[in-house]
């Protein structure tokens, strides 16, 4: 059997799962990316690919071209695709066993939170976009309140706040909810207080002052670009990192992070007011408890609190201060 078929056949058997478009595009990228490097590897074209090629020298080869020029984090993930894939060819018997023990790859990073760095960050940011203070021919302060506070105040990812329709605010008045749909299609509850719902009523209305002929049933998206359409990945990313420098607060954005500092700081604070891994668990959609543990370990409030009941911290406060 050629590869590009059992690659087929893999799909085909995952179509039960009701993997989100995003994931099977991304195992699509990953099978694609080493799969032409193992032809590069063995000097014939895709098409021409057998099972019997996929051996632990071949995808060493292959692994070793695709981290040449990848980042360790995607090298993980084709790694983690590879040995589904290779799995599922065992269980086929395509093939005798699966080789992907044989390939190296790298050690998984930590997790480390990356909230914004400064106490009264979110806070500033929040007023300075309220404030239309950032520039352009058409401001629009009610859409990045709303798009800053989905990810201060209810903690959602890029992809959760795109996927997001008028549908999706629901419950009576007072007791408003978010219904979002996460990674692995793992559908949760965010609960929104009064302040939150306001902000949606107030874009809702400017939307509807910018787009009279526009279509505002339960299906539309809720996040907008200024022609009306659902906002894409690349104008979400955008309008975040524009209101991060004109409210002049870009220094305090983690490398790398932008729109999901905001998820961070979300969680980071629920950590620091208390809240239970598993309480930030179901807030944040995690599939894993550990995942939410890190955000409480990272605060470091029960290593603050074991240091200051150390019974000569109380000595220490006695001591007479000299002028």
């Amino acid at each position: 059997m050629d590869v590009l078929a059992a690659q087929d056949a893999f799909f085909l058997a995952r179509r039960p799962r009701k993997d989100s478009p995003h994931t099977t595009a991304a195992y699509r990228r990953d099978l694609a990316g080493v799969t032409s490097l193992l032809a590069q590897v063995l000097g014939c074209a895709v098409a021409e690919l057998r099972v019997e090629d996929l051996t632990g020298a071949n995808l060493r080869a292959a692994f070793g071209l695709f981290a040449d020029t990848h980042a360790k984090s995607s090298v993980l993930r084709a790694w983690s695709t590879w040995n589904q894939f290779l799995t599922f060819c065992v269980a086929e018997d395509l093939v005798p066993g699966n080789p992907m023990g044989a390939v190296a790859r790298p050690k998984t990073p930590p997790l480390v939170p990356k909230p914004l760095r400064g106490e009264d960050t979110p806070e500033r940011l929040l007023e300075a976009a309220a404030e239309g203070v950032r520039g352009g021919r058409d401001p629009w302060p009610e859409r990045d309140v709303l798009v800053l506070a989905l990810g201060l105040v209810a903690g959602l990812r890029s992809a959760e706040m795109r996927a997001l329709t008028l549908a999706s605010v629901v419950g009576r008045p007072g007791e408003r909810r978010l219904h979002v749909v996460g990674k692995g299609n793992r559908d949760r509850s965010v609960p929104i207080e009064p302040a939150m719902d306001r902000i949606v009523e107030q874009y809702l209305a400017s939307c509807r002052r910018r787009f009279p002929q526009g279509r505002f049933d339960r299906g539309s998206a809720l996040l907008r670009d200024r022609r009306g359409e659902p906002i894409g990945r690349g104008g979400l990313e955008y309008l975040v990192r524009s209101c991060f420098r004109w409210a002049g607060l870009h220094d305090r954005v983690p490398s790398g992070a932008n729109l999901h500092a905001l998820r961070h700081t979300f969680a980071t604070r629920l950590a620091e007011d208390g809240a239970s891994a598993s309480e930030i668990m179901a807030l944040l959609g995690h599939a894993s408890l550990a995942t939410s543990q890190n955000y409480i370990e990272a605060t470091a409030r029960e290593r603050r609190a074991a240091v200051a009941g150390n019974r000569t911290y109380v000595s220490l406060s006695r001591l007479p201060q000299r002028e």
